[in-house]
């Protein structure tokens, strides 16, 4: 399968504009607070969205409100950013009825993790636009800005190419590989299997993150990958953190790494675990899309962008 070329939305200067909106969850306007003032300390101005602080049931509003804040940021040509405020759950709700005619014609940086990865997935399919997987608004919260992760965004959303280093797993499979990056929040790849938002990974590099999910889940959703030979062809193989797992009270009777090894156990890339990428404080700017060179060693593991 050819891969396409991708469109890189540009970099931000000073004086760009950020709007903030939140397409899913509920997020009280407070966790906003240290993500404004950070934006303004790197030089933006910051558009703040009606649903941030509103709330429909679970929601951020209705799914009509929530796709109309979308869609007028996106349509929106003094905007040069969209800084989702939170994930949780709803952009699936909502994804079939955006227009995405004026965002192809003049692409922005969309940025967030969880949630967010069913975007990143429909755009990167549909129009090969490059999106950024990142820390959300409510990350900058209680100091968090001050981390290198948040860190992290502000340089990729000014232009600078990614190089990351990873602590070396005594599971890791040792190897090169290299091509554009995909992936995301497992429960959200596995969401879209089979639909018009699914990934295409030949020749590509894999992420995935979780977080609060059952062990047999984990097992049954990396199937699914497998099924949809989502998980046969890859460059490269990047597990990232996995936070509060459960376990039922018949015990699944694997690790998390067991698992995800079982599933690709036929399949020579290389792998590495326990990669800064997660819904807990390591969080590093992923640009999905961009080419990125995987290398898994005895000493170090490196991400790097080309």
């Amino acid at each position: 399968m050819a891969v396409s070329k991708i469109v890189f939305p540009p970099c931000l200067n000073k004086g760009a504009v950020i709007g903030i909106t939140c397409p899913a969850g509920y997020m009280p306007i407070e966790k906003t607070e240290d993500c404004v003032r950070t934006l303004k300390e790197w030089g933006y101005h910051v558009v703040i969205g009606k649903t941030i602080g509103q709330q429909y049931n679970y929601f951020s509003g209705t799914d009509e409100q929530r796709l109309d804040e979308l869609q007028q940021m996106l349509n929106d040509p003094a905007i040069d950013a969209i800084l989702f405020g939170r994930g949780g759950y709803g952009i699936s709700r909502i994804i079939d009825k955006i227009d995405f005619r004026a965002f192809r014609k003049n692409p922005k940086w969309l940025i967030g993790f969880s949630d967010v990865t069913l975007l990143h997935t429909h755009i990167h399919r549909q129009f090969h636009i490059a999106t950024m997987h990142a820390p959300m608004a409510g990350a900058f919260r209680d100091g968090g800005y001050k981390n290198q992760y948040i860190g992290s965004l502000h340089k990729a959303l000014t232009g600078k190419k990614a190089s990351y280093n990873s602590s070396v797993h005594e599971l890791n499979r040792k190897g090169k590989g290299e091509g554009q990056l995909i992936g995301g929040n497992l429960t959200m790849l596995a969401h879209a299997c089979g639909t018009s938002s699914g990934i295409q990974t030949d020749g590509k590099i894999l992420f995935i993150e979780d977080t609060g999910e059952y062990l047999y889940n984990i097992d049954r959703m990396l199937i699914q990958l497998k099924r949809n030979s989502a998980l046969n062809k890859l460059a490269g193989f990047v597990v990232g953190g996995f936070d509060s797992m459960k376990d039922t009270t018949v015990p699944f009777g694997k690790t998390l790494e067991e698992i995800i090894l079982d599933a690709i156990n036929e399949f020579d890339y290389p792998v590495c675990f326990g990669f800064p990428v997660s819904h807990e404080t390591a969080n590093v700017a992923l640009k999905i899309g961009a080419t990125y060179r995987l290398i898994v060693s005895g000493k170090n593991v490196s991400l790097k962008e080309k």
